[in-house]
């Protein structure tokens, strides 16, 4: 059958699911946005839909990472140089971190109910962000998002009986860095703010990377390296580890949401970022145990 996850050795699950989850957050996202009178509304569907329709073929049948780079890649640069006509300077920075942001929520689409939760929250969040800042229709468009993740989220919290495919998740994760961008274009907040919002999907994804470059190892293949993955693997499970994600999820969103000026802003980031560091050091140090325990020759 087509667009079946089957486990394999890198899996956390156990039987067969499929991967079609996503077309229905497409669905209710084209639905709740095409009702709404704005100008980068239409420009954004297309491309993200185009990335969807890669992503959906991918599902179904496997295509060379490079060529879905490019299309990623290509989206991007229509969108904030031509759409959005962002300052030269940054277009470069701006492509990088909105395919960086279209790919890592695939990457982190790897346990039940996380990243349906990441976008029922995320967008959640940039939604009342934009209420407070007196847009109300942008307002109105990031719930529609969040809406349509949290009726999938119905489905895909522990035990999953549906996933979202790459087609969901590189259509959430083009639509997290853009409306990010796009709030910030509008001047509803500052850059930091959807950094926050989305930073557990952020330095999670980052920070696998970073390691696995150190080790040379072949970044586009398939692993299970990533802080969520190991918790699974040491024991918490699906719900409980999507129930630690949650906590830092809100948090992090709400300190994106309320982030306030001057030095307390700093003062904010710092207690984030401390927060991380922390978590992420409990991680390792448990992760080495585990494997030792597991593993006594390694």
């Amino acid at each position: 059958m087509l667009a079946i996850d089957a486990p394999n050795a890198r899996s956390l699950h156990k039987r067969p699911i499929p991967r079609t989850g996503g077309l229905g957050i497409i669905a209710g996202t084209v639905a709740g946005l095409a009702i709404l009178d704005e100008g980068w509304i239409f420009p954004l569907l297309i491309l993200s839909c185009a990335i969807a329709a890669v992503s959906f073929l991918d599902d179904v049948k496997d295509i060379h990472a490079g060529y879905r780079l490019s299309i990623h890649l290509v989206a991007a640069y229509v969108l904030v140089g031509v759409f959005l006509r962002l300052q030269t300077g940054i277009i470069v920075a701006a492509v990088l971190a909105l395919a960086w942001m279209t790919n890592l929520f695939n990457f982190m689409d790897g346990s039940d109910g996380l990243a349906g939760g990441m976008a029922a929250l995320g967008f959640g969040f940039y939604g009342l962000a934009s209420l407070l800042a007196g847009d109300i229709t942008f307002s109105l468009a990031n719930l529609a998002i969040s809406a349509a993740a949290s009726a999938f989220l119905i489905y895909n919290f522990h035990p999953a009986r549906i996933f979202m495919g790459d087609a969901g998740s590189t259509f959430l994760g083009f639509l997290s860095g853009a409306i990010g961008l796009i709030g910030w274009q509008k001047g509803l907040w500052s850059l930091w703010s959807p950094m926050l919002i989305f930073s557990p999907f952020i330095i999670d994804s980052t920070l696998t990377l970073l390691k696995r470059l150190t080790r040379r190892e072949k970044i586009w293949r398939a692993h299970c390296e990533h802080y969520y993955q190991r918790l699974i693997k040491m024991g918490y499970g699906h719900k409980n580890t999507a129930l630690i994600e949650y906590c830092f999820m809100i948090s992090s969103g709400a300190a994106g949401c309320f982030l306030p000026n001057g030095a307390a802003k700093w003062a904010v980031i710092l207690f984030v970022a401390c927060s991380y560091l922390a978590f992420i050091l409990i991680i390792d140090i448990s992760w080495k145990k585990f494997i030792t325990k597991k593993c006594p020759g390694q």
